[in-house]
């Protein structure tokens, strides 16, 4: 199963987070569709950024708030009148939040609560998703995945913060959104993306891609690491039929890992090989690894049986599939090209009937 486009055409949507990486994937798959898209998000996190080279500005309503800013967030909400609302405003890295921990939990946690009071104040919503992360649960560095009934518990401050959203969802579902005619609530909790157009620091695809830029060698701090990696399309085909099929009943709303099949699951170390057969140029990376560097968690892996067997979503490509994307949108960006087509291209393959478990061959024309 996998989210019908046409659901979402004339539909009222608002997007938090719009100017990220994510979240301009989102509003570009969004606005293709038909819908009414309206962002509340603060300016791009960096520059370049994906918002601004794929001009999206142009084609959608775009607000720049803080989502700390509850009359603000409120207003946006009372203009509007969304119907469907994705959150994924948020401080989103791991490194950021051990310098500003305070500043982490003020976004990811009372954004959520601010985000949330304003959906109960709004009755034009009727679903409602709230994307956190896989780093959710207490991590016990097991070789299998995490199930959503699993104890949520972060170790650092993003991780514990992204538990605290997914607690305050609870509680609101719980104390707020309980009767048929209430909006549906979900959440999320989805792998490491990979795509075209991520600028951000201390991941590894943008560093990856800037290494190739400025002619060095790639540098891995945890080349041993394993993480579920998935192309950005993977999730955010997963956040549309989520918020279509809690809509049209809401007995779908729940709580959903989201991520790669085992076979895609790789360390960081063989993800780099991986790019670096695909970039060619000479591209080689070495072990950077930072003696007393702040924790990450070494293994990390989603079950993601909840949400095949409910709602029949399942990854579309593999890992060296998504590679492929990830090299040839990046080369565009270095060469100047036409971002907005290389995107609608992707996701028009995506979701191409035909598409599945595509050949690199394929991929590659």
């Amino acid at each position: 199963m996998e989210p019908e486009m046409g659901f979402y055409s004339g539909k009222k949507v608002l997007v938090t987070g719009h100017t990220g990486f994510k979240g301009s994937w989102l509003c570009r798959i969004l606005v293709k569709a038909g819908a009414i898209v309206t962002g509340y998000s603060l300016n791009p996190p960096t520059e370049p950024n994906l918002f601004k080279l794929a001009n999206l500005k142009e084609v959608m309503t775009s607000v720049i708030g803080d989502i700390r800013d509850l009359d603000h967030l409120l207003s946006v909400f009372t203009e509007t009148q969304p119907e469907i609302v994705f959150h994924l405003a948020a401080q989103p890295l791991v490194r950021d939040s051990y310098a500003d921990p305070r500043y982490t939990y003020e976004t990811n946690v009372m954004g959520t609560v601010n985000l949330l009071e304003c959906v109960r104040k709004t009755a034009s919503v009727k679903s409602v998703l709230n994307i956190t992360t896989d780093k959710v649960y207490h991590n016990n560095e097991w070789c299998w995945g995490y199930r959503e009934n699993e104890p949520l518990d972060g170790y650092d401050p993003y991780s514990n913060s992204k538990s605290c959203s997914e607690l305050v969802t609870h509680c609101y579902i719980n104390s707020f959104f309980n009767s048929q005619d209430s909006p549906a609530v979900s959440t999320a909790r989805a792998g490491n993306v990979i795509g075209g157009g991520d600028f951000a620091n201390d991941r590894i695809i943008p560093d990856c891609v800037r290494a190739m830029k400025e002619g060095k060698i790639i540098g891995v701090r945890n080349p041993y690491s394993t993480r579920p990696y998935q192309h950005v399309l993977e999730p955010l085909s997963a956040y549309l039929l989520i918020a279509q099929k809690q809509w049209e009943d809401r007995r779908y709303s729940g709580f959903y890992n989201v991520g790669p099949d085992d076979c895609d699951c790789l360390t960081t170390g063989e993800l780099v090989d991986l790019f670096c057969s695909c970039w060619q140029e000479d591209s080689k990376w070495e072990n950077k690894a930072e003696h007393n560097a702040p924790h990450e968690a070494n293994y990390l892996k989603l079950d993601c049986s909840k949400i095949k067997s409910v709602l029949g979503w399942s990854p579309r490509w593999h890992i060296s599939e998504c590679m492929e994307m990830v090299c040839r949108f990046s080369k565009i960006l270095l060469e100047s090209g036409d971002v907005s087509a290389e995107m609608d291209r992707e996701i028009e393959l995506f979701w191409s009937r035909d598409t599945g478990r595509k050949s690199d061959e394929k991929l590659a024309k």
